[in-house]
């Protein structure tokens, strides 16, 4: 009877944090994102204090000034393309359904019996159809609304990111004085220990991504695709969400290309191109700079997409593979979770 009430009292203890994370992600978002983006820079900071003697204060400012410095030119550079692209959307895909090219010629092909047996049956009813018009807010006036309250998350975030550099470890080392001084110094050898691991993880996976849009956006500069600032920026960023993201980047590229060219060797070469891209840098470059330490099972990495993104919606997509590299890192750093780590490890 004791074990069956401790059991239900876990699970509601679960249910409910599952239900603060929901109700909560406002607060709880910039709060991650901050914890991450420290997780990050805190080695730079910890560089820079010992090498040089630099107040842990002023290089935090200093690389946050130029993270937003970064992140202020990458959103000009692509605000105007990607609301360009937007705009022109339907129109590049009614030329992929009714535009001429060798494409659409092969469709015209095997679609041209159905047209035949369609005109055969008549008209099946004489009731026209009626278009019902749905009067909603711009999209434009709904961007800039999302846009807003991101914009408020992310200077939460950064705000939080800067107190996390320049006091995390005071807090981390208060936290670890609280132990017995038997666990003191292994405790504290398993938080330096997953912070180094993950802020390699999150640095290295950051870098190569960087570079597969760089390298995407000159492939699509040099073959004349439009606004190739902003597909190297997507084929950077979807890499953040495994699997998943590279799919999608992949059919979006494919029907840009099939819109914009019409000779079907051209229509492949931005999709085939980073398709065989993020292979060779997720088989080759990543396993070799920091190896399959952090290599978690597909089935968890698809769970893990699902669960973050129901949970936070977008955010929670490109949140969901370090949070899982977060996690994976403790759970084989404690000895008694250890074997749930062994579960879902690849």
């Amino acid at each position: 009877m004791r074990e069956h009430y401790s059991t239900s009292l876990q699970v509601l203890l679960g249910l409910g944090i599952l239900y603060t994370l929901y109700l909560a992600h406002e607060i709880i978002l910039p709060i991650v994102l901050a914890f991450m983006v420290s997780l990050l820079l805190s080695p730079l900071v910890i560089k820079a204090h010992k090498k040089w003697h630099l107040p842990k204060p002023v290089s935090a400012l200093g690389l946050l000034l130029v993270l937003v410095l970064l992140l202020g030119g990458l959103v000009t550079s692509v605000a105007a393309p990607a609301l360009e692209w937007a705009e022109k959307a339907p129109q590049s895909i009614s030329r992929l359904l009714v535009g001429e090219n060798e494409f659409r010629s092969q469709l015209d092909k095997l679609t041209e019996s159905a047209r035949q047996l369609e005109e055969s049956m008549g008209e099946l009813s004489d009731n026209k159809a009626q278009t019902v018009i749905l009067q909603t807010d711009s999209w434009r006036n709904q961007l800039a609304s999302n846009a807003q309250q991101t914009l408020v998350g992310l200077a939460l975030a950064l705000a939080l990111t800067y107190f996390f550099l320049v006091s995390g470890d005071r807090l981390i080392l208060n936290w670890v004085r609280q132990v017995s001084k038997e666990r003191r110094r292994t405790l504290l050898q398993i938080v330096r220990a997953s912070q180094q691991q993950v802020a390699r993880f999150l640095g290295v996976f950051t870098l190569t991504n960087f570079s597969v849009g760089l390298v995407m956006g000159v492939i699509c500069w040099l073959i004349g695709l439009p606004t190739p600032v902003f597909w190297g920026f997507i084929a950077g960023l979807s890499r953040f969400i495994p699997y998943l993201g590279v799919m999608s980047t992949m059919v979006l590229l494919a029907v840009v290309s099939v819109s914009h060219f019409d000779a079907l060797g051209w229509m492949l070469v931005a999709p085939l191109s980073y398709m065989l891209l993020t292979g060779f840098v997720g088989a080759v470059v990543e396993p070799y700079v920091h190896g399959y330490r952090m290599a978690i099972n597909p089935v968890i990495i698809f769970l893990s997409i699902f669960f973050w993104g129901w949970l936070w919606g977008p955010v929670g997509f490109f949140l969901a593979l370090p949070l899982m590299t977060v996690i994976q890192l403790v759970l084989s750093q404690i000895p008694a979770l250890r074997p749930i780590y062994k579960v879902i490890a690849r």
